[in-house]
């Protein structure tokens, strides 16, 4: 099945300003219509001067009245119709880049994962500004151009229809051309957007990492890669407004050599006695109105080839598959069970990762999962949070399959506290407050205690009320980690998953966060993702995992005396801490 084009797509957005886009329109034909009267007045006046002593001096001042008043009515309809042609398009913008950014919270989280985010950046913001521009580009020479056409070549046929045909049959010509220079021109546009992607995705990563980058004077290094980029984007852009360029000059040579030829004949139609010297000044001008549409389309070709791009990018995301639809079926209980029944799982299919993975947790239970890298401990808490779904088998949350749950009220059964600490633009009363927006100030207060941030807070500018910078710039990596973990216990959740919560805060705030964690954890069931093995001796049950596999499990002591591979793990650590 053919899928329909991207202008068709975008076209079909505009749907709720129907009335705005007629509006529009309608002083468009009003516009040309006063346009195309003006030529006939200039030819009448004209003719009223030609011959001497026969001049009608009171003619020719009230033509020139109607004129002016024809000339006023002209830019003020054109005014008013670009007024509501930039009305769609702006509201079309901002539509359209609302439901891209909807999207990207609805896709999954392996769409995000796969796709650099410089990138999807670049389309909601330059790629969506483009559709906008070209949007614009597209009405104001469509109206009045489509109008113009149509209301010229009936002009022209009412003076000399010969001429007339002659003018219509010659002129599609430079159509035909530019439409040859922009399918020729059409790829360059889409490699051109595509870059501007990845070099917005390059320049995104190194300023975010600016810290490292000059940590390991790298500036040099980064700016020769960046200078690739860029180059590579200057030579592609190049070649593409080259491109779309030519459309232009070709389309004004033919529509030129028309006008020429429009004029010679007109001449000869004078000197024959069957046109008038006015009426030829009425029909040159036609012509020229009438090859004017063609013109100012091709001219603006770039800059429509760039939206058609760009929108293109834009419905890409659109059109990507969503998460799961979710059933809804929760269960009722809440008591903070899980279970794992034979789970298989794998980011790429010809690498699997977790293999016929079968796991119980009981309410209450405190779990902690270790390993070394990449043997699947995040991976299984993106799955308990389905964040990615399964491939096989199947997650409960007390009896209820996860799929059956909406994500909502599955998530809102879990605390999560991320090793990569996540703070927005904001209040840190506010920030606190995104885990449990109905929280009280006394509430936030004792979170923030007893994940002992109270007191550097208290330090701050303004206390609760000291405006965080984007990503948290203006604070160190322990406090950013421990206010995610006081909003953490601002949800009071039911079940704690605690990604190497305590990697960035000093040791002697690490006991204590551990005791507030013990204290939270208290008849809850918890994860612990941990690779300081001193940290979770105290769990219930600790999980060893190696390639996907739960190779070891039991408690600290019961790990020990089996001497496998917690036993090399734990001492392995211990070791390489005294030599340290």
């Amino acid at each position: 099945m053919k899928t329909a084009s991207p202008v068709t797509k975008v076209l079909k957005k505009l749907r709720p300003y129907r009335l705005l886009l007629v509006c529009a329109v309608l002083f468009a034909l009003v516009s040309v219509s006063l346009t195309l009267y003006i030529p006939v007045l200039i030819g009448q006046a004209i003719d009223r001067i030609i011959g001497k002593g026969s001049v009608s001096f009171d003619d020719v001042a009230r033509i020139l009245g109607y004129i002016a008043v024809a000339v006023v009515g002209v830019t003020v309809c054109q005014w008013l119709m670009t007024y509501f042609v930039n009305l769609v398009s702006f509201k079309a913008v901002r539509d359209l880049r609302r439901e891209v950014f909807r999207k990207l919270n609805s896709v999954p989280l392996s769409y995000i994962d796969t796709h650099a985010h410089g990138d999807l950046i670049s389309r909601v913001i330059n790629d969506v500004d483009a559709v906008g521009d070209g949007l614009t580009q597209l009405f104001l020479q469509l109206f009045s151009g489509v109008i113009t056409i149509v209301g010229t070549l009936i002009f022209m046929l009412m003076i000399d229809w010969r001429i007339a045909l002659a003018v219509f049959f010659l002129t599609p010509l430079s159509l035909f051309a530019a439409g040859f220079i922009g399918k020729l021109s059409a790829r360059r546009f889409r490699e051109q957007q595509m870059l501007q992607g990845e070099i917005s995705s390059f320049v995104e990563e190194y300023v975010g990492n600016q810290r490292v980058v000059k940590a390991f004077s790298y500036e040099d290094e980064s700016f020769a890669a960046f200078d690739k980029y860029n180059n590579t984007l200057y030579d592609v852009g190049f070649k593409a407004q080259y491109a779309g360029a030519l459309a232009n000059p070709t389309t004004r040579l033919v529509n030129a050599i028309v006008y020429a030829a429009v004029g010679i004949v007109g001449a000869l139609t004078v000197l024959s006695g069957t046109l008038t010297v006015g009426g030829l000044s009425c029909f040159i001008t036609y012509a020229n109105q009438y090859t004017k549409p063609f013109n100012e389309v091709t001219g603006v070709l770039t800059q429509l080839q760039t939206g058609i791009a760009a929108a293109r990018r834009v419905f890409e995301v659109l059109e990507a598959d969503d998460e799961i639809p979710e059933s809804g079926n929760a269960s009722p209980v809440h008591r903070g069970e899980v279970a794992l029944d034979h789970i298989s799982f794998s980011y790429i299919p010809e690498k699997p990762l977790i293999k016929d993975f079968s796991l119980k947790v009981s309410s209450g239970t405190h779990v902690a999962i270790v390993g070394p890298t990449g043997c699947g401990k995040t991976t299984l808490i993106n799955l308990l949070m389905r964040f990615y779904d399964v491939n096989s088998g199947a997650i409960y949350v007390d009896g209820a399959d996860i799929r059956d749950m909406r994500r909502d009220d599955l998530r809102g059964r879990f605390g999560m506290v991320l090793q990569d600490s996540w703070l927005f633009q904001g209040t840190i009363r506010e920030n606190l407050r995104y885990g449990n927006e109905n929280a009280t100030d006394e509430e936030i207060v004792a979170a923030a205690k007893a994940a002992y941030a109270h007191s550097f807070i208290r330090r701050m500018p303004k206390g609760y009320d000291t405006v965080i910078s984007e990503g948290g710039g203006n604070l160190s990596q322990g406090q950013k980690q421990l206010l995610c973990i006081a909003r953490a216990m601002l949800t009071n959740p039911e079940i704690l998953i605690l990604d190497e919560a305590t990697s960035s805060i000093d040791t002697l705030t690490e006991i204590r966060v551990q005791k507030a964690f013990a204290k939270m954890m208290k008849g809850r069931t918890s994860f612990v993702v941990a690779h300081r093995l001193s940290t979770i001796k105290e769990s219930d049950v600790i999980l060893v995992m190696r390639d996907g596999d739960i190779i070891e499990q039991g408690s600290h002591r019961e790990l020990l005396r089996k001497k496998g591979f917690y036993h090399h793990l734990y001492h392995a650590q211990f070791a390489a801490e005294d030599n340290n």
